[in-house]
């Protein structure tokens, strides 16, 4: 099938044009960064009017950029939730229309399975794997045993691991979003200067907690103001960095051995982060597993992820009702039921 696929869950304005649930012909991302800036973080009404602004732009590029008219598409496949109900609305509602106008399935995708099949738009993955999805509004890790079919194993209980990048880059004075900033400083840091917690690294659980980590973060800037640029800015970010990546790899590692997971996926914004790339890299050549990172352009918020899930549900006749809602919540275990 040729899908167009749309993503408007936050504050990036995404269409793509899909082939087959592999290939993909366009992929289009207006970002609202430069906006929300001024405001230190995503302000949703304001996010929902950029939205509005951007899709039928954002959607016309797609399609032109893919060399082909809305005659040529076979379904859309749009980001249901979770996330920011008005911005998600905007999406929703183009989706809708499009599928109306032109007479063809749409189906309504739950934002965080799209991230576990972008890998899939670079090579195919057997089943079953482990996926740890880790972004700005997540720090999941999920048992895959199919489209539809997971299992979460453990979750965050406060501050996802993005999130926690960002605040702590507030924290020190940095520019929104942070998390890109920290990432680059801790390169030149030493990751061993500053003792932070790992939080919930040894509860017995597969669960995460990162708040307890940015206090520790604004504790220390306290007591010792940091100045950017300095070494010492270097070395808080190198620290910050290690603790958060010893915990998701260690989380990850008890998660593999408890599953007998023999592939990984790591997935979401954070998976961007160099850092977490070479940890995860290290955990799986220890451990003999195959890993499945996606290109840093399919692990922020995009369209073209939607389509692999899309493309599947839609061809096994599984077609949400026009009547369908967004919700800002959705829990992704028994996701096929909640979808019909």
């Amino acid at each position: 099938m040729i899908l167009l696929a749309i993503e408007t869950s936050c504050d990036e304005t995404a269409a793509a044009v899909v082939q087959g649930g592999r290939e993909i012909l366009s992929s289009v991302v207006s970002s609202q960064i430069a906006i929300h800036a001024a405001y230190g973080g995503v302000v949703p009404e304001i996010a929902s009017r950029a939205h509005l602004q951007s899709i039928a732009p954002v959607i016309s590029q797609a399609l032109q950029d893919a060399g082909i008219g809305m005659e040529a598409l076979e379904g859309v496949a749009v980001t249901r939730g979770p996330g920011l109900s008005g911005a998600l609305l905007v999406g929703f509602s183009a989706a809708k229309a499009i599928a109306s106008a032109r007479k063809i399935p749409f189906i309504g995708v739950h934002h965080i399975e799209g991230h576990l099949f972008a890998p899939f738009l670079e090579r195919p993955i057997d089943f079953p794997f482990l996926a740890l999805v880790v972004s700005g509004g997540h720090t999941h890790l999920y048992h895959v045993e199919g489209f539809g079919i997971y299992t979460t194993l453990g979750r965050t209980i406060d501050d996802a691991a993005g999130e926690a990048y960002d605040k702590c880059a507030k924290i020190m004075g940095m520019p929104y979003p942070g998390g890109v900033l920290i990432d680059r400083m801790a390169q030149s840091g030493n990751p061993d200067a500053i003792r932070l917690p790992r939080p919930l690294l040894r509860d017995g659980t597969l669960n995460f907690s990162f708040s307890g980590l940015k206090t520790a973060v604004l504790q220390q800037t306290m007591k010792n103001p940091v100045t950017i640029p300095s070494q010492a800015a270097d070395d808080l970010c190198a620290s910050f960095q290690e603790a958060v990546c010893h915990v998701l790899a260690a989380k990850t590692e008890a998660a593999i051995r408890q599953t007998g997971a023999v592939r990984l996926v790591v997935a979401g914004g954070v998976a961007c982060n160099s850092g977490l790339r070479l940890r995860m890299a290290s955990l799986c050549k220890k451990l003999g597993v195959e890993l499945s990172i996606p290109h840093p352009s399919l692990c922020g918020d995009n369209a073209a992820m939607l389509a692999v899930p899309g493309d599947y549900y839609l061809s096994h006749g599984l077609v949400s009702p026009l009547s369908l809602d967004v919700t800002a919540t959705w829990n992704m275990d028994s996701i096929k039921e909640s979808m019909k």
